[in-house]
C-alpha cells in the first residue's frame, strides 16, 4: 500500500531550515567564495552583464563590448537570469546601500534562494517517488548533494543553478499530474523556462515532453497532463521570445541561444501536444497516430527550416580554440577524461547516480515501476547518459539520484523500526554513507594518496587551474588607465569584473576573433606578437605565472611570446611594471 508523504508546508519548512544552516556556515566562513572566484568565469561575466544592464545597455543588447576584438561579440546568455539579480541590486540601492554592498547582497541572496527552492523541489519529487514519508532522508541528501555541487555557493550567479531548479521543478510537477491538473501546466512552464535560460537542458526538456506524450498514449486519463504540459510549454516560449528577442531579430535563428529556432520547435510541439490531447479520439491507436504525426511535423520543420542546428554545437569551432580551450573546459569533458585526470571529481559525480540506477534496476526485478518512479528513472538515466558524454550532465544526475536513494534509506529505516537488529542498523549506516557524494570523493582522495599518479600533460588539467581569481589580484591592473589587455582567456572575465579595461580573450565559444588573436600573440614569436598587439591596440599584457593555461601555451610554443615572458626574457618593446614583479599578476606595458 502506498502511503503519501508529508505535506508541502512541512517540506518547505525543512528546506528553509536546511538552507539557513548552509547560509550560517557560509556566513561564519566570511562568504569565502566571494573572495576567490577561482575558475568561475561565468559568474564574473554575469555580474558584468548585470552592471552593463543597470548602466544603461539595452535589454535586448547582449553584446559584450569590453571583450574580444574591436566591437566585442554577441553573448548567448539570457536576460532571464540578469533580471532578478538587477532587481535585487536596485532594491538594496534604494535602501541606501552602496553599489558594492548591493552587488554582494545579490551574490548571496540569489544563489541561496535557488538553493532552498531546489531542495524543496527535490523533496517533493522524492515524496512522490517513494509514495511515503521520506522527508528526513531527502532533505539531508538533497542539501548535501547540492552543497557538494558548489553551484549554489554565494557568488555563483551563472545559469546552472537556475536550470537545475527549473528542471527538478518540472519533474516534480509532472509527477503530480494528473491528480492535480494545474501541475502539468506548471511542468510545461518550468520546462520552457529552463530551455530559454540555456540550451544545455535541451535533452531533459525533450525527455519531459516525450514522457507527457507517452503517458497520454498509454492512458486516456493522462489527457489533462499532455494538454497542460503542451499549453504551458508553448505559452511560456511565446512570452520569453517576445520579452527577450528584439523584433528585428525574430527571423534570426541561433542554435546556441533562445531564438526563432527554439521558439518554433516549442510552439509547434507544445501547441501540437495540447491540441492533440484535446481533440484526439479516446482510442490508444488514435492517440499513438496523433503523436507520431506531431513528431513527424516537428522533425520536418527542423530539417527544412533549421538544418544548421542539427550539427554539433561546436562543429564550426576553430581547431586551435578547440585544442586550447574547449578540450580543457571541465564541464565539457567526457567521463573517461574525468576518470583519468580527476578521479576525485569522477567519484563525486558518478557513483551516487550509478547506485541510484542500480536500485531502480533491482526494483524492476520484483515489480513494475509506478508512474512517478518511471518518470524519475527515465530522467535520471538520461542525465547519467549525458554525463558520460559531458560531465555537465552529472549536475542533474547527482540531484535526481536523491529520489531513489531517499526511498532506499527510508525503506531500510522502516524495516529497522519493525524488527530492530544490529545488522539492519549497520545497513542504515552504510546506506547513508554510500548515498553521500562526499564519501566517494573522500575515498578517491585516499586512493590517490597511496597510488602514485602518472605524469600528465600540463594541458590535461581541465578548466586550467586558475590561481588569479581573487579581486585583490587585479588591484594593480585596475589602477592603470583603461586600455585593451592581452591575457589568457581565463583572466578575461576577471579583467572585466575588477578593472575598467577591456580583455582580448575570454573563455566563450562566440569570442572567436579575440581568442584567436590571443593565441596568435602568445604562441607567436615576439615579432609576430607585436603585429597582433598593434593591430588590436593592446596597451598592457597581464601574465598569471601559476595559471596552467599560460604554462600549456608556453610548452606547446617554446619560442612564443608567453614562453619568453615566463622565462623572464622581455622583448625591448615591452616594459615590466616593477611594482607587479612577483605578484600573482605581472603587468607588462607596451612601449
Amino acid at each position: 500500500m502506498i502511503v503519501q508523504g508529508t505535506g508541502w508546508k512541512n517540506d518547505l519548512l525543512l528546506a528553509l531550515c536546511a538552507t539557513l544552516v548552509v547560509l550560517t556556515i557560509n556566513a561564519f566562513s566570511g562568504f569565502s567564495t566571494l573572495g576567490d572566484y577561482g575558475a568561475d568565469n561565468d559568474s564574473m561575466l554575469r555580474l558584468v552583464e548585470v552592471r552593463d544592464l543597470l548602466g544603461g545597455q539595452g535589454w535586448f543588447d547582449l553584446h559584450q563590448y569590453r571583450m574580444g576584438i574591436s566591437g566585442g561579440f554577441l553573448m548567448h546568455w539570457s536576460r532571464l537570469v540578469d533580471a532578478p539579480l538587477a532587481l535585487i541590486i536596485i532594491a538594496f540601492d534604494a535602501l541606501g546601500a552602496g553599489a558594492a554592498t548591493a552587488e554582494r547582497a545579490a551574490q548571496i541572496i540569489w544563489p541561496t534562494l535557488l538553493y532552498g527552492l531546489t531542495i524543496f523541489a527535490l523533496m517533493r519529487a522524492s515524496q512522490r517517488f517513494a509514495g511515503a514519508n521520506v522527508a528526513m532522508p531527502s532533505v539531508i541528501l538533497s542539501t548535501a548533494a547540492l552543497f557538494f555541487l558548489v553551484i549554489y555557493n554565494p557568488g555563483v550567479i551563472d545559469h546552472h543553478n537556475v536550470q537545475l531548479l527549473l528542471t527538478a521543478a518540472s519533474l516534480w510537477f509532472l509527477m503530480e499530474a494528473p491528480s492535480s491538473p494545474p501541475a502539468a501546466l506548471f511542468s510545461g512552464i518550468c520546462a520552457g523556462l529552463t530551455l530559454a535560460v540555456g540550451m544545455e537542458t535541451a535533452p531533459y526538456v525533450a525527455v519531459l515532453g516525450i514522457c507527457a506524450a507517452v503517458l497520454f498514449i498509454l492512458d486516456e486519463r493522462e489527457r489533462v497532463t499532455a494538454r497542460g504540459f503542451g499549453f504551458g510549454f508553448a505559452c511560456i516560449a511565446f512570452l520569453v521570445f517576445v520579452a527577450t528577442v528584439r523584433p528585428a531579430d525574430w527571423g534570426v535563428a541561433q542554435c546556441d541561444a533562445f531564438s526563432s529556432f527554439q521558439f518554433a520547435v516549442a510552439a509547434l510541439s507544445g501547441f501540437g501536444l495540447a491540441t492533440a490531447a484535446a481533440l484526439t479520439a479516446s482510442t490508444a491507436r488514435a492517440r499513438l497516430l496523433s503523436m507520431l504525426a506531431l513528431a513527424a511535423a516537428v522533425a520536418a520543420a527542423v530539417i527544412v527550416f533549421f538544418p544548421q542546428c542539427l550539427a554539433s554545437p561546436y562543429a564550426g569551432l576553430d581547431g586551435r580554440i578547440r585544442t586550447y580551450w574547449l578540450n580543457d573546459v571541465v564541464e565539457a569533458q567526457p567521463f573517461w577524461s574525468v576518470a583519468v585526470h580527476q578521479p576525485k571529481l569522477m567519484a563525486a559525480r558518478y557513483v551516487t547516480p550509478f547506485i541510484a540506477i542500480l536500485l531502480i534496476g533491482f526494483q524492476l526485478r520484483s515489480r513494475r515501476l509506478r508512474r512517478e518512479e518511471m518518470l524519475a528513472a527515465i530522467l535520471l538515466v538520461v542525465a547519467f547518459g549525458v554525463s558520460l558524454w559531458q560531465v555537465r550532465g552529472s549536475t542533474f544526475s547527482v540531484a535526481f539520484a536523491v529520489l531513489p536513494l531517499s526511498a532506499w534509506i527510508a525503506k531500510i529505516r522502516l524495516r529497522a523500526g519493525a524488527a530492530p537488529s544490529w545488522r539492519i542498523s549497520m545497513g542504515i549506516a552504510m546506506a547513508w554513507l554510500v548515498s553521500l557524494n562526499a564519501t566517494w570523493a573522500g575515498v578517491a582522495v585516499a586512493a590517490q594518496s597511496v597510488v602514485q599518479k602518472a605524469p600528465q600533460r600540463i594541458n590535461s588539467d581541465p578548466d586550467h587551474a586558475v590561481t588569479c581569481g581573487k579581486p585583490g589580484d587585479f588591484n594593480d591592473l585596475a589602477a592603470m588607465p583603461a586600455t585593451t589587455v592581452l591575457a589568457s582567456s581565463n583572466l578575461g572575465s576577471g579583467i572585466l569584473t575588477f578593472t575598467g579595461h577591456r580583455a582580448l580573450a575570454g573563455p566563450y565559444h562566440r569570442n572567436v576573433g579575440g581568442n584567436l588573436a590571443m593565441l596568435d600573440a602568445f604562441m607567436g614569436t615576439p615579432d609576430a606578437a607585436r603585429a597582433v598587439i598593434e593591430r588590436e591596440h593592446v596597451g598592457l599584457i597581464a601574465i598569471c605565472r601559476d595559471n596552467t593555461e599560460e604554462i600549456s601555451l608556453a610548452l606547446d610554443a617554446p619560442k612564443g611570446l608567453v614562453a619568453e615572458l615566463l622565462r623572464g626574457d622581455v622583448p625591448q618593446w615591452l616594459e615590466l611594471d616593477r611594482t607587479t614583479a612577483g605578484k600573482p599578476i605581472e603587468i607588462y606595458k607596451v612601449r
